[in-house]
């Protein structure tokens, strides 16, 4: 005697979360533990619980930029809690704003009740009241764009007809590359500079100066022209290991040219705007130096060249060149004559950002690497190349 097979809509079933907003929503967990507890020194106890402030009076000074960066701080934590949420046949999208909501404010107040013993940062029950409108509001706008990333949406039939299936860690880190320009460096795209931060530390420990970069280059000194070839030299490996990260999840028919070419603008887009933000607007095209003009035509020739050559080749040369601009970066001391000319801007209020962007623009050369070398990454590009043989 058969039986009647059950109905799929008898039960709800669950289909399985976004991977990109969930790594996405890890990482942006850790920027915000980064930004809400920087600069991780001084330490002290004042004998207040750590909650002390959620019955303190409001703060007597406050700005409207305040205001409004804390909502829009929080404003992306909540709309990837609800994106990264499993997606049930019967789910209420009233709960998922309620369960993100709530994260969000618990986030916040454990963010605010550290910083109780911190010397530079001031707990502060209105910033929990703003970070959780802004969470609330992005739950809110997770809600409405959900759908859009359906299994039937046209955003998601987009994504399989372009990107590989496993892509979605790697587009993770390509989409912080435009955002580590935040941070103004010495040379364009030369991310990852853990020197400075070290010399940092050990002078501290030691109690006396410590300067690596001096004691590896021997305390050599550079002349204008070897610091203009470093600086190309770093631009191009730079831009030439994040294109071809960004080459090596695109299918064969993407059209992976024109891509990589809009991904270049928007992260120089990026650069000038944070340039322009950061420090008076007259000054949101200086990172357009010689040497970075002519990293950019050089890596822009690599490109062209690399655009269509084997994924196994593209992840070598890709993890090799960020390698040797890491190398540059940590080995070549600043330019004494970009020192100089930051020390003449005029910075504005978004100096407040400095410590997650200095945290993203140290940390992402090493997080491209090791999805770069990631073992599920390197056995899907090997298949590739015996499959093409």
């Amino acid at each position: 005697m058969s039986q009647n097979p059950v109905p799929e809509t008898a039960a709800p079933r669950s289909l399985a979360a976004s991977s990109f907003a969930r790594v996405s929503l890890l990482i942006y967990l850790l920027l915000i533990i980064y930004a809400s507890w920087y600069p991780f020194a001084g330490w002290r106890d004042l004998g207040l619980t750590p909650f002390a402030y959620l019955s303190a009076p409001f703060p007597h000074y406050w700005t409207v930029f305040d205001v409004w960066t804390n909502v829009a701080g929080y404003l992306p934590l909540g709309m990837l809690m609800v994106l990264s949420l499993p997606r049930w046949r019967r789910w209420s999208p009233y709960w998922a704003v309620l369960l993100a909501t709530i994260a969000g404010v618990l986030v916040s107040s454990s963010m605010e009740a550290v910083q109780t013993f911190l010397p530079t940062r001031v707990a502060s029950n209105l910033d929990l009241i703003t970070n959780s409108i802004g969470a609330l509001l992005g739950a809110m706008l997770g809600v409405v764009l959900r759908p859009r990333f359906g299994p039937d949406s046209r955003l998601l039939q987009l994504r399989e007809r372009w990107f590989n299936r496993e892509a979605s860690q790697g587009m993770v880190v390509v989409a912080l590359w435009p955002l580590a320009q935040i941070y103004p460096l010495s040379h364009l795209f030369g991310f990852g500079q853990v020197t400075s931060m070290l010399s940092s530390w050990l002078s501290d420990l030691m109690e006396q100066p410590v300067d690596l970069q001096g004691w590896i280059t021997n305390d050599f000194q550079f002349s204008a022209d070897q610091y203009w070839l470093t600086e190309t030299i770093i631009t191009a490996c730079g831009l030439t290991g994040a294109a071809l990260t960004f080459l090596i999840l695109l299918r064969q028919q993407a059209p992976k040219l024109p891509l990589s070419l809009l991904l270049v603008f928007l992260t120089l887009m990026s650069k000038t705007l944070a340039t322009a933000l950061l420090f008076a607007p007259d000054n949101a095209l200086v990172w357009l130096t010689p040497g970075s003009f002519g990293g950019l035509l050089i890596g822009g020739l690599m490109l062209s060249g690399l655009a269509y050559a084997p994924q196994l080749a593209q992840r070598r040369l890709a993890a090799l060149t960020l390698i040797i601009a890491l190398l540059l970066v940590n080995v070549m001391p600043d330019n004494p004559y970009y020192v100089e000319t930051v020390q003449t801007w005029t910075q504005g209020k978004f100096l407040n950002f400095n410590g997650v962007a200095q945290f993203l623009a140290m940390l992402w050369p090493f997080c491209t690497l090791w999805f770069l070398f990631h073992p599920m990454h390197r056995r899907r590009a090997g298949k590739q190349q015996r499959d093409s043989r």
